[in-house]
C-alpha cells in the first residue's frame, strides 16, 4: 500500500520542481502563481501576487474558471514544504497544463531564505 510520501515521491519523479534561485525569474515570468496551501495559511502570509486555490479544489477551480483553462498557461505552483505542490502540478499535467512548475521547499524554504512575503495588515482600532 503506497503512502502519502509515496505519492508525492511520484509526483516529484514527474514535476519539474523550481529551486529558489530559479523562483523568482520563473515566478516573474509566470501567468499565474497559485498557492495551494488551506485559506487560513494563505491568510497568514504568502508570496506576493499569488492566488488561492487550495488543493482540494485545485481541478475544479481550473476547470470552471476560463481564465485559467488555457492548457499553455505558465504555472508556478507552491505550498508550505512542496509535497502538496508537487501533487497537484502532476495533477495539473494530467489535465494537459504544459507549463508548471512547483517550488522546491515551499512556502517554508522561500521565508527561510529571507525572501520577501505578504501578511495580512490587522486593523488598528486606536
Amino acid at each position: 500500500m503506497k503512502t502519502a510520501h509515496d505519492l508525492v515521491a511520484a509526483a516529484k519523479s514527474h514535476v519539474h520542481e523550481l529551486s529558489l534561485a530559479e523562483a523568482e525569474q520563473a515566478i516573474a515570468q509566470a501567468d499565474v502563481l497559485v498557492d495551494v496551501r488551506e485559506a487560513d495559511e494563505f491568510a497568514a502570509g504568502h508570496l506576493a501576487g499569488a492566488v488561492h486555490i487550495s488543493r482540494g479544489l485545485l481541478e475544479f477551480k481550473f476547470s470552471a474558471d476560463p481564465a485559467l483553462q488555457a492548457r499553455d498557461l505558465k504555472l508556478v505552483l507552491y505550498c508550505k514544504t512542496s509535497g502538496r505542490a508537487a501533487l497537484a502540478a502532476c495533477a495539473l499535467q494530467e489535465m494537459g497544463y504544459q507549463h508548471v512548475q512547483s517550488i522546491a521547499g515551499g512556502f517554508e524554504a522561500w521565508v527561510g531564505a529571507g525572501k520577501p512575503v505578504v501578511k495580512p495588515q490587522t486593523p488598528s482600532f486606536e
